[in-house]
């Protein structure tokens, strides 16, 4: 079939990217739902730096490639194999299949798939190859998922189903922002009563941290982000109190779990020192390749410090989205507090600007199916 989506041309080009335009949007073939996948109508896809670090060259994939990894829509066909899944049933996309026989996929989400990481390194399905060619040429998938456009196709692995009542834009965000810093907060850092949280970066990935944190109520929950319009919404959600990086080691502060969610050397810096004696950094930001930080390896030993890295928030996603789809449910996961702003998929390359910016904690495209083919 015929689709219309937001394709990455080149890497590394200048910003701003409304200027230089690396994305162009595009007229595609998608191939047919193979065996053990399924044809996905797209509904909300939402931006992420995971995205920007391919545009930018932090993260080299091949092009063309078909951005996109944090995405729901409803199923419209199921390929040979696939027989839980019904069309105009809701899912949401998760960007790092499991193919369940690798040993890292028995870590209980603790390590990535093996397979499932290959494959999303070299632009193709978990199954292999791609399914989107344009003007006879091949397009390259981002993370198994390749959400900016109207409709996917993606490998039941990365697939989760939700009800109905939970909405695309809600869904979609379930995917990525909330998997991985929310999942950081319940899998990695796993908060015992009386336990502060702080959370050092406030994208949309740190602010579902500091939602999830503030929902489970077991101890303060402090942000932590340069940007003051940033510290003003983690009070509004719940966050006992927020600071500047300058401000929070000026004072002391510090706490048992710090989650660094910015991809930032100076920020796990910040991370590190604002661990307390005995506690635990975990970093689910993705800094550039060669950046690097500086801490005293002293503290960690003399006041029994650990880091830890949390890909995905540590999670399986067949077992967390619901759990968050359930907070949400319950009114106490505000993940619509998280968009700050929707746009249609035209919007794709000045949405990039802003998001490298950092002026948005998450933007989510909405697509229009009015002139699907």
């Amino acid at each position: 079939m015929r689709i219309k989506g937001a394709v990455l041309e080149r890497i590394g080009s200048p910003r701003p990217f409304a200027q230089s335009r690396p994305i162009t949007i595009s007229e595609l073939e998608l191939d047919p739902p193979g065996p053990g996948e399924v044809l996905i109508r797209i509904e909300a896809a939402g931006l992420c730096h995971s995205d920007l670090s391919v545009v930018d060259g932090n993260r080299v994939r091949p092009v063309p490639m078909l951005l996109g990894h944090e995405a729901a829509g409803q199923v419209v066909e199921t390929g040979p194999g696939v027989d839980d899944l019904t069309p105009g049933q809701r899912v949401v996309m998760t960007f790092l299949p499991r193919c369940g026989q690798c040993p890292n996929c028995h870590t209980d989400g603790r390590l990535p798939c093996t397979p499932g990481s290959a494959a999303n390194n070299a632009g193709q399905m978990l199954t292999g190859g791609s399914r989107l060619h344009r003007d006879g040429e091949l397009v390259h998938h981002h993370l198994g998922v390749s959400g900016f456009a109207d409709h996917a196709v993606v490998d039941r692995r990365s697939l989760v189903p939700v009800d109905s009542d939970v909405p695309p834009v809600v869904a979609a965000v379930l995917g990525c922002a909330v998997l991985t810093g929310g999942g950081a907060v319940l899998n990695t850092g796993a908060p015992e009563e009386g336990d502060a949280i702080i959370i050092v970066g406030l994208g949309g990935v740190g602010m579902a941290a500091l939602i999830t944190a503030v929902s489970l109520a077991k101890g303060p929950v402090i942000g932590v982000d340069a940007v003051a319009d940033k510290l003003e919404t983690a009070r509004r959600l719940g966050a006992e109190a927020a600071y500047t990086p300058q401000e929070a080691l000026a004072e002391g502060v510090n706490a048992p779990i710090v989650i660094e969610a910015a991809g930032n050397a100076r920020a796990f810096e910040t991370a590190v020192s604002l661990t307390g004696v005995g506690g635990r950094t975990i970093t689910v930001g993705l800094p550039a390749p060669d950046a690097r930080a500086s801490i005293a390896p002293l503290g960690l030993t003399a006041e029994a410090r650990t880091i830890v890295g949390s890909y995905l928030g540590s999670s399986v996603p067949a077992r967390d989205i619901p759990t968050f789809a359930q907070l949400w449910r319950e009114g106490r996961l505000p993940v619509e507090e998280l968009v700050t702003d929707t746009m249609p998929l035209e919007s794709i390359n000045e949405a990039m600007d802003s998001l490298a910016e950092g002026k948005a904690i998450r933007q989510v495209i909405t697509i229009s199916h009015e002139e699907t083919k």
